[in-house]
């Protein structure tokens, strides 16, 4: 069994929980979830489900980026909404970041979310 190791970049928001940014085992990189993060103040930044689906999406974006990986690599992404009426606003931003060889993904409705996020985000990539 390959080495695991943990990952993280300071481009991205650091939230200081019990937890790594992302993991990087036998060449997949596995990316925490993501939410409306500033990455400069790593402070939440709660707005419409647009504006947060397009913060958590840079946010995933930039520790792949950062890791070796990309959107365009994502095998998975699991999706956590707060509210499903909003499934279709948020599709339309996810659109913008994911649009050839979509990844697997799965979305769901969640009870409660950290800080009052309205999305939060996780993924599988290659690297």
């Amino acid at each position: 069994m390959g080495e695991r190791k943990a990952f993280q970049t300071d481009k991205a928001a650091v939230t200081g929980g019990p937890y790594s940014q992302a993991i990087i085992h036998e060449g997949l990189i596995y990316v925490s979830g993501q939410g409306p993060m500033d990455p400069e103040t790593n402070e939440l930044k709660l707005g419409t489900i647009e504006e947060e689906a397009e913060l958590t999406l840079e946010n995933l974006r930039t520790i792949l980026e950062e890791a070796g990986s990309s959107l365009d690599r994502a095998l998975k992404v699991t999706v956590f909404l707060i509210d499903m009426e909003e499934f279709g606003r948020f599709n339309e931003v996810y659109r913008r970041y994911f649009q050839k060889d979509l990844p697997a993904r799965t979305c769901i409705q969640a009870a409660k979310l950290p800080g009052a996020f309205r999305v939060e985000i996780d993924a599988i990539a290659a690297l």
